[in-house]
């Protein structure tokens, strides 16, 4: 172990890349900064033990064993000192990450050189080794105007050593920089035998871009970044079953720490870091429906009280850029607001932003941009799409429209960018979108959801959820589902399993082959099991089948994105894309016979319509609609239309005519906004519903009569799939999808700046640019 004082530098003043540090003084100047930053002991301490070798990397337990002898730190102690660091070394336009790299699960290391700059004296002139007769000259020359005073021979080998050093250190360097333009040549191809044709040999598989900082059999989720990258929060499920608490740990793999304790019975969700990293907001849920939102100090301690939320559902904020107030988007329940608002934190006063907000909009996840000029949401969750306004309020403007299942989204620290994650087929993924040329590129994450982004860099915090699921058959008797039957086991992910009325065949949704397609099989003959050719189905809407089971309304989209609904005959492969006239056809039924649909589309203007045509004549005879609709299913039993809004949670029915005096509503508070299309209408008119709670993934509850609001834990471990599901005609049992693996962890990374797009959006229209 090397001593804190036998390596440090003789010279008080040194240069370290572009700052300049004064040891006695503990100040850093960087080059065009106003005044100087100070460091604390403990800082300075750090710096000394790195700039012994810099470009090496010094372990944990070495910097602990020098700046905290005879005592028991813990990890947080080192990263606050690195992170003053890291500030003290920064420029406006960074934050100091180019001086100090962390090395994940061992320490750090210093990446500038050194330099002791070392006050010439004239004495110089005669120490140890002493320089030629013209060098002699020179720097007497050099250091005529100085005070000549008496210098100890070992200062000539001390600048001699520094001198030395910064020149070794400019070969590395210029090694370092050989070595990556040599790795950015084209890999070349593996041949069978393991050997590349350059004659080398294979390796290893590439390192994946990011790391993960859990690995728990849980659920970590909702992650958020501190300002300056280092840390990272999020929501973490009790392994017991017992709710969720709020943890913070390091963008390293030190482990995590509680927030606050969470009291029992109570669940801590949604973290929110604020703008200068010494609070984090967060929402606590508790006992029927009670809601609040607090603040704590990021490094623990007293919490404060916000507002209330109690009886919420879809629950969002996020800070104002000066940290003195939180957003809110639309809220539901006892204290329901419609539109996005400010509170103001010390006052506890509500401030709406003035813009125009439709009847049925529910604008959610709102969040400044870092400049503090915008504001961006997500307008109805149910259909997803990215919408913008400024801040001071005025017109909103749509970013996006694609009708997305949008899962979270963040700010880059450029107010310019937003990257988002998007279910697309069978996985969610990010995207990045300049809001300015209004195009896309993907971010290249696998299975990555809920993005978090860092205000000063570029340090990126995701859920990584690789979740398989599986088909299911669960009996149900006397409205109490029994024990799940898996069906057609796979490694792939199955999900929206559409029993048809005859009983007997099955369609599904799977990427079991590799690619992600419609599946068709015949229940009696498990051997028919194969997937349907020429279309390629939408993961949002389930495949709706003909009364005489011989047909199926699919959703899907063609080579442009664009929606489209095809009529499949799977048994004779065939499928045609229908000639719905609507702008955007979100979902299609049959309305009681095979002439008559039932269609829920988005118009020009943005509204959600159910609507009800006869398609025997060209055009299709538009015969009646209901505004606001966002999921539909036909109740032939009861000869009725049943239907969720996106104004509220709850049930409604019209008569197969959609006769808007026969509008009623079936249920005050199930399905919910947010599980709007779990819940399926058997023939005998038995209405089902699937939602979770803490203590049970998968909970089963019959909304109709007799046995209505009754709620069973069908699976406490397994969640359902949230996208659709079917019952058997008779409703003596469920068709579903269950998760047979799930979980999931944080990742963290450094995001890449923006590169060339590779989507690019227009009106409308969401199109593929590249392979």
């Amino acid at each position: 172990m090397i001593s804190l004082e036998s390596e440090t530098p003789a010279a008080d003043r040194l240069r370290i890349g572009d700052c300049t540090i004064t040891l006695s003084s503990r100040e850093v100047v960087v080059d065009g900064a106003r005044r100087p930053r100070r460091l604390t002991p403990k800082a300075l301490g750090v710096l000394k033990v790195l700039m012994r070798a810099p470009g090496a990397v010094v372990t944990r337990d070495e910097l602990f064993a020098e700046v905290w002898p005879d005592t028991l730190p813990t990890n947080d102690v080192l990263t606050q000192a690195v992170t003053q660091l890291r500030k003290a070394f920064s420029r406006d336009d960074d934050a100091g990450t180019a001086y100090i790299e962390t090395i994940a699960k061992t320490g750090y290391r210093l990446l500038q050189p050194v330099t002791a700059l070392v006050e010439p004296t004239a004495d110089a002139l005669d120490a140890g080794l002493a320089p030629t007769e013209d060098e002699r000259n020179a720097l007497a020359a050099t250091f005529a105007a100085a005070q000549a005073v008496p210098r100890p021979r070992s200062r000539w080998r001390r600048a001699r050593r520094y001198v030395l050093l910064a020149i070794g250190l400019a070969m590395v360097v210029a090694l370092l920089v050989l070595t990556a333009l040599l790795l950015q040549r084209p890999s070349p191809n593996p041949t069978a035998s393991g050997v590349l044709e350059d004659g080398s040999r294979v390796v290893g598989s590439p390192q994946r871009p990011y790391r993960l900082i859990t690995a728990t059999a849980g659920f970590e989720t909702y992650p958020t970044v501190s300002p300056d990258g280092s840390q990272v929060a999020y929501e973490a499920d009790d392994a017991a079953g017992g709710g969720s608490a709020v943890k913070v740990q390091t963008s390293g793999n030190a482990p995590a720490r509680l927030l606050t304790e969470t009291p029992a019975g109570y669940s801590d969700r949604f973290p929110n870091w604020s703008p200068n990293g010494r609070d984090i907001a967060f929402a606590r849920f508790g006992p029927e429906a009670s809601c609040e939102v607090l603040i704590a100090s990021a490094t623990g301690g007293a919490i404060r009280h916000v507002t209330r939320c109690d009886g919420t559902e879809l629950l969002s904020f996020d800070w104002t850029p000066d940290g003195r107030g939180l957003v809110f988007g639309s809220l539901s329940g006892r204290h329901a607001h419609r539109g996005i608002r400010v509170l103001d934190i010390a006052s506890g006063a509500w401030t709406p932003v003035n813009y125009q907000v439709a009847d049925d909009s529910f604008d959610y996840a709102p969040r400044f941009s870092p400049d503090g000029r915008w504001i961006v949401f997500v307008r109805n969750p149910q259909i997803g799409d990215l919408w913008r306004l400024p801040a001071a309020g005025g017109q909103p403007e749509q970013l996006t429209s694609d009708s997305a299942e949008i899962r979270g989204w963040a700010w880059r620290g450029d107010s310019r960018h937003i990257v988002f994650g998007r279910r697309v087929d069978s996985e969610a993924r990010l995207y990045e979108l300049d809001t300015e040329t209004r195009t896309l590129r993907d971010v290249g994450l696998d299975d990555a959801q809920s993005p978090a982004l860092s205000r000063h860099n570029n340090m990126l915090a995701f859920v990584h959820r690789k979740a398989q699921f599986g088909l299911f058959r669960v009996p149900v008797k006397d409205g109490r589902p029994g024990t799940p039957e898996r069906l057609f086991p796979s490694n792939g992910r199955d999900a929206q399993p559409m029993l048809a009325p005859d009983g007997r065949q099955l369609v599904f949704t799977s990427d079991r082959s590799g690619n992600y397609g419609l599946w068709w099989a015949d229940l009696t003959r498990p051997e028919s099991l194969r997937p349907v050719e020429g279309l390629r189905p939408e993961t949002r809407q389930a495949a709706d089948w003909s009364p005489d089971s011989t047909h199926l309304l699919v959703s899907g989209r063609d080579a442009q994105a664009r929606p489209l609904i095809y009529e499949v005959s799977p048994r004779d492969e065939q499928v045609v894309a229908l000639p719905v006239p609507v702008a955007q056809p979100l979902q299609a039924l049959y309305a009681g016979d095979n002439d008559h649909l039932l269609v829920v589309e988005r118009d020009h203007d943005e509204h959600m319509r159910l609507s009800l045509f006869d398609r025997r004549s060209t055009p299709w005879k538009l015969l009646g609609h209901v505004d606001g609709v966002s999921q539909a299913r036909l109740d032939p039993g009861n000869q009725r239309v049943l239907f969720t809004r996106l104004a509220a949670g709850g049930l409604w029915s019209a008569d197969l005519r959609l006769d808007p005096s026969s509008i009623r509503q079936v249920s005050e508070d199930r399905p919910s906004r947010w599980r709007y299309r779990t819940w399926a209408v058997a023939r005998d008119g038995s209405l089902d519903y699937l939602s979770n709670r803490a203590d049970c993934s998968t909970v089963f509850t019959r909304i109709s009569a007799p046995s209505a609001g009754v709620e069973y834990c069908l699976d406490a471990q397994r969640l359902s799939a949230g996208n659709g599901f079917s019952a058997q005609p008779d409703g003596s049992a469920l068709y579903l999808a269950l998760a047979v693996a799930d979980g999931a962890d944080i990742g963290v990374m450094t995001l890449s700046e923006p590169a060339r797009p590779v989507f690019s959006l227009v009106p409308n229209v969401l199109f593929w640019k590249g392979k």
